[in-house]
């Protein structure tokens, strides 16, 4: 052991540590294979990390992009793992020593997740056999026991691959959980130990610990420790052991692991996910908002380099971080970039690029390294399209009755852009205004109570785009009637910004009422009265109240409210400026399906209807001509 040790001078803090060292050993000890040195080690050495996060059972290529190509906002499909496949092979060609990592949210969110629980994302997840995957907040979302069921899919026997999970501060009860029958560590590893080129890399898995305790679903048994105490400990641990390079792979976000680099000590990269970060400057030419350096550098609290990087989202892009490190295992430099996995159907106003057009957008991306059209891998094409095949038989499930047609209006009164021409819906004059927004609104408060809790829940009535006919209600109704990529946003308002928020959405409506109507709000758990004849001084939303569980009081100003919002308003798109402006603590992405909550909130329910005069948004309307509408 000593000949290990120097590698890296060991500090005595660290040696005060050799009886939990020992215990360590053990646990080391049962990968021979990973931990064997068969040549001496080479100076400088190279490595390669090819990572990914957040995929969030998005599967199948997505065709929610948008890039600056040519000058032109272009939209573009991204990912998919066929093409992730061939870009994880790819791109470690030429590459001496590699590791292929996963930094978590590797489920929900997506219909491959809603109909398979995780089996999707494994089976194409073992198509790339990463060598190590960290577990994420919605890892738990169904429990210890869906986690379970995600890693055994993971493991099973289909697939000649193994891929440890990875969790250090996630601590399941022993004899309770799923997750731990016989021992802590029967699923979860805090860490596992490779060899490559004669050097032996730890790799440390850390999940984000409040968010998942307060917005998942692990068991109450389930302990999640302080991400930075056990990050330091676990790699004490490895350094005692003679592990010369530590990578801590996180679910923490790109924020928290700049703070967690400089907290630490002997820790030398580290692959993050949770935020959904873009990093590399170069991205900007394109559109895009890129959060930093790709990977950004951090000195440690020893003054060591440390380099931060993350990958995005879903599987739009693949992160290839290239470092090189001394005999010590020191960081000497650090270097790479994300690359994003265009799709090869280019389209502006949503028709396809032909001719010249097409030709400069293609060069666009030829000339950029940063941007990739990598062929499917056959083989996990064939894999995706036996899912795909039940996706879409999926769609036609029917959930819910829906025993009369629910509208579809933006604004109650004479100003409704919606055209829903079906009878009774175009000529109607009733306040509620759109009756499916209003029960799009109920169906995101039930989501948002059920992960994490929620009070209040917002929707614009033009972010619903589909009215909902007599009869059966399908799963690809639900899809039809909110057809974007939104996924649902955790706001903590105070009732002072929740009344401040309302007069945004009618003041950006009033501003003109031809194209703006899609700003006019709708909520559940608040209702108000409105008089557009009035100014925003004098209050246009005024006896505004809340429903407090028993009976509507009065909405506190004082009060903080958790506010369910979907990501396009809360982004401060449609007039919703200032929820753009919450931010840090005070906004958490659930990365929960938009339409997802309200296909579950069908399946609860079984029947859709209206929502009752009482509970719908709009008590009383009064229009700027001064008609006014009640409830009928």
């Amino acid at each position: 052991m000593a000949s290990h040790l120097s590698f890296r001078r060991v500090s005595p803090a660290r040696v005060r540590l050799s009886s939990i060292a020992a215990c360590c050993a053990l646990l080391v000890g049962c990968q021979p294979q990973a931990l064997r040195t068969s040549e001496p080690a080479a100076v400088p050495f190279t490595l390669r990390i090819l990572h990914v996060n957040d995929h969030h059972s998005r599967v199948a290529p997505d065709a929610g992009g948008q890039l600056l190509l040519d000058g032109e906002p272009t939209q573009v499909s991204f990912g998919g793992f066929p093409q992730l496949v061939t870009a994880f092979r790819e791109l470690a060609e030429g590459a001496d020593h590699v590791l292929r990592l996963h930094a978590g949210d590797a489920i929900t969110g997506d219909l491959y997740f809603t109909l398979f629980n995780g089996e999707a994302d494994a089976d194409l997840m073992n198509q790339v056999c990463f060598d190590a995957f960290a577990v994420g907040n919605h890892e738990f979302d169904a429990g210890d026991a869906g986690l379970k069921r995600f890693l055994d899919y993971l493991s099973k026997r289909t697939w000649d691959c193994r891929m440890p999970a990875l969790g250090a501060n996630v601590v399941p009860e022993v004899g309770d959980s799923p997750l731990a029958r016989f021992a802590e560590r029967d699923y979860l590893l805090p860490q596992v130990v490779l060899e490559r080129g004669g050097r032996r890399i730890g790799i440390v898995g850390i999940d984000i610990a409040g968010k998942t305790k307060a917005s998942s679903n692990p068991d109450p048994g389930t302990r999640f420790l302080d991400e930075a105490e056990t990050a330091q400990a676990q790699v004490d641990l490895l350094r005692a052991q003679g592990v010369d390079i530590i990578v801590l792979l996180t679910h923490i976000g790109y924020r928290r692991d700049l703070e967690l680099a400089a907290s630490l000590t002997g820790a030398d990269l580290i692959v993050g996910g949770d935020s959904h970060t873009l990093l590399g400057e170069e991205f900007s030419a394109f559109g895009l908002s890129p959060a930093g350096p790709y990977p950004t550098e951090v000195r440690n609290r020893d003054g060591e380099r440390v380099c931060v990087a993350q990958a995005w989202q879903y599987t739009w892009a693949i992160g290839v971080l290239d470092a090189t490190f001394d005999a010590e295992g020191r960081v000497t430099s650090c270097g790479g970039r994300p690359v994003l996995l265009v799709g090869d159907d280019l389209r502006r106003g949503g028709e396809p690029l032909t001719g010249a057009a097409l030709e400069r957008a293609q060069a666009a991306i030829a000339a950029s390294p940063a941007l990739r059209a990598f062929p499917p891998d056959p083989q996990a094409q064939r894999v995706l399209d036996v899912y795909r095949g039940q996706i879409d038989r999926f769609a036609g499930e029917q959930v819910a009755e829906v025993p009369e047609r629910l509208c579809l209006r933006r604004v109650p009164g004479s100003h409704d852009r919606s055209r829903d021409g079906a009878p009774g819906c175009a000529a109607s004059t009733d306040l509620q205004g759109g009756q499916v927004q209003s029960l799009v609104a109920h169906a995101f408060l039930a989501q948002g109570q059920r992960f994490g809790g929620a009070d209040v829940a917002l929707q614009n009535g033009g972010g619903v785009r589909n009215g909902l006919a007599a009869g059966g209600f399908t799963v690809g109704d639900a899809y039809l009637a909110l057809p974007y990529k939104n996924q649902l946003v955790r706001l903590q308002m105070t009732g002072r910004e929740l009344r401040a928020t309302l007069e945004d959405a009618v003041d950006y409506f009033l501003a003109d009422l031809s194209a703006n109507s899609g700003a006019y709000p709708y909520a559940a758990g608040l209702r108000w009265n409105v008089d557009l004849t009035r100014s925003r001084e004098q209050g246009r939303l005024h006896d505004i109240e809340f429903w407090d569980g028993t009976a509507w009081v009065p909405l506190d100003e004082s009060r903080s409210f958790r506010v369910i919002a979907n990501d396009y308003i809360a982004g401060g798109r449609d007039g919703y400026a200032s929820l753009a402006q919450i931010g840090g603590e005070r906004r958490e992405d659930t990365f929960l399906d938009y339409a997802q909550a309200l296909v579950d909130y069908a399946r609860a329910e079984k029947v859709l209807r209206r929502p009752e005069p009482n509970r719908i948004s709009t008590q009383r309307f009064r229009d700027v001509d001064g008609r006014v509408y009640e409830p009928r």
